[in-house]
């Protein structure tokens, strides 16, 4: 139990109180050494520490924004998702708490025993139907009226996501996931036992005018056997012993080398009235503040780079460079 921080109000109430001899000291000693019992409740076991909570929000936290990512691309409108809260509750609760008719991805997480469940909210699912059908994205629930091609459709929008849940989780475990059934009355659906802890991940989702939730209720014998591994010791341990390999080295090396960057070369600089300016015409001439004797600067996104002179590589104007600039911008005249 998390200890209780007093007042100022009730720390002088409680030294008067000593100092008057209303208390005892000795009683108060005799108090804090009794044992503190709480309820606990066994039908509503809390089987994933805090520590291990906070681990399946930061995956789900990447999800989300891989999540966004996909769907943008996919319906080509404004969509925005992100973790509303992480809550571990008896199976039982989840079923009750989402909607009597509403659509639900169930999806198999090999190598890891169990199934778990998407529960898409009718309003978020139907914008989708209708941005992919060529709409607006407008929201008509008519959920117990899906046709075939419907459910085929949302089916298929959900497995091809399955690649950003692999990716979320890859930092945890090398999972498969499969769409295994698609349903619409969690009725039907009796993964586990109704006492059995599971995790519900909720997701704010908006996807053009149209808003709603994500649940994803993940069962505790799905994550069982990488227990262990939703801790932050895990993480910073996996963090430390990282070490790249040399074809990375390489891969990366190869990469840089042949990333392409723009360049250019000043000339030279001048100043004139507004005046002069509207006045120029053919054939004037402007006196630049560069010596013909003096090097130019190739530059790099406004960064001096080296001393070049110019000239010419077959018909084409070009620089030959003479020295690296050490230290940064050369001193403007």
């Amino acid at each position: 139990m998390a200890d209780e921080v007093l007042s100022q109000n009730e720390i002088d109430a409680l030294l008067s109180a000593l100092s008057s001899g209303e208390m005892d000291a000795n009683q108060l000693k005799e108090e804090e050494q009794e044992k503190k019992v709480r309820v606990y409740d066994f039908k509503r076991a809390l089987r994933f520490s805090k520590d291990q909570i906070r681990s399946i929000s930061r995956i789900n936290e990447n999800y989300a924004r891989l999540l966004t990512t996909y769907f943008s691309a996919q319906l080509r409108t404004y969509v925005h998702i992100s973790v509303a809260s992480v809550d571990q509750i008896p199976y039982e609760e989840f079923i009750r708490s989402i909607p009597t008719m509403t659509v639900l991805n169930i999806f198999s997480m090999s190598p890891l025993d169990g199934r778990i469940i998407f529960e898409i909210n009718p309003n978020i699912a139907y914008a989708m139907l209708d941005r992919i059908l060529g709409g607006k994205g407008n929201s008509i629930n008519k959920i117990e009226n899906l046709t075939e091609i419907e459910s085929t459709i949302m089916s298929n929008l959900f497995e091809k996501s399955l690649d950003n849940l692999k990716e979320a989780w890859s930092s945890v475990s090398e999972i498969d996931p499969m769409l295994e059934e698609f349903e619409v009355n969690p009725q039907f659906l009796q993964l586990v036992s109704p006492n059995e802890t599971v995790v519900v991940v909720s997701l704010n989702t908006t996807i053009g005018e149209s808003s709603g939730m994500i649940n994803i209720c993940i069962p505790h014998v799905v994550l069982e056997p990488i227990m262990p591994r939703l801790s932050v010791h895990y993480w910073m341990q996996t963090e430390t012993q990282k070490e790249r390999k040399p074809e990375e080295y390489e891969s990366l090396t190869e990469n840089i080398e042949s990333t392409k960057i723009d360049v250019s070369v000043l000339l030279g600089k001048t100043s004139i009235s507004i005046q002069d300016f509207l006045e120029l015409g053919n054939d004037d001439v402007l006196t630049l503040n560069q010596s013909i004797n003096e090097p130019l600067v190739l530059e790099s996104d406004k960064e001096p780079l080296y001393h070049v002179q110019p000239g010419e590589k077959g018909n084409k104007v070009a620089v030959q460079i003479l020295e690296e600039i050490q230290g940064g911008s050369p001193n403007d005249e």
